[in-house]
């Protein structure tokens, strides 16, 4: 009668250890084949968003590297880089907003950014630290219709890769909202306390489609 408590216990300890699989995208080399595509769990059809993910890299210098693309028949939608001078933008369909903030490293980073239309208000967040408040894009609305991918910035539709502009390295966690999260919400996440799931792109149910050298590892956080 005392094993199905002893095997409680156990299940209750793993449980508080906090032992979780996480999908991780592991990028091994600079390449022009390899992305991953990321379906939507709903259009992105955006008048706002939050978009965060965990990632590790070793490319520095003058180096662009391309974070996340979304891209429409015609246009990149939103694009979010690491620029060649070091710098972080993302761009909405032409233009840039550009922020100085810590480079990337092989530890990994916390990496957010924020976007509302109404008042284009833009922040970019690291580790749960915020940058100042950059206005861009006040009204502009970002269409459904595309595809997002991960590793590769296309210049047409899903196509037209640049190796010396894909990403080497480790991604995980990517969450998107139609919403901007407050401060509070992004410092929790970054901890490791849970918060609502993203209701565009959600982590924990994901579907990726892989191509190319891309591996999809399960790690335990």
């Amino acid at each position: 009668m005392r094993l199905p408590a002893i095997l409680f216990l156990i299940a209750i300890s793993t449980v508080l250890a906090g032992s979780v699989p996480i999908q991780t995208l592991v990028f091994p080399s600079e390449t022009s084949t390899s992305y991953v595509e990321m379906v939507p769990l709903k259009p992105l059809n955006l008048k706002a968003f939050t978009l965060c993910m965990r990632v590790a890299t070793e490319l520095s210098g003058e180096r662009e590297i391309i974070l996340f693309a979304y891209r429409t028949q015609y246009y990149d939608e939103l694009n979010v880089w690491r620029e060649l001078d070091g710098r972080y933008s993302f761009a909405l369909s032409g233009g840039t907003v550009i922020f100085s903030v810590p480079d990337l490293s092989a530890l990994q980073t916390h990496f957010c950014i924020t976007w509302d239309s109404s008042s284009g208000a833009s922040a970019l967040f690291m580790d749960g630290r915020k940058s100042l408040t950059k206005l861009y894009k006040k009204g502009h609305t970002i269409p459904p219709g595309g595809k997002v991918i991960i590793g590769q910035d296309p210049d047409n539709y899903l196509g037209e890769f640049d190796a010396k502009q894909s990403f080497v390295g480790e991604i995980n966690d990517v969450n998107m909202w139609d919403s901007v999260l407050s401060d509070s919400a992004i410092k929790d996440m970054f901890s490791g306390k849970r918060v609502p799931r993203g209701n565009i792109f959600d982590w924990e149910t994901i579907q990726l489609r892989t191509n190319g050298a891309v591996e999809v590892l399960n790690i335990e956080l």
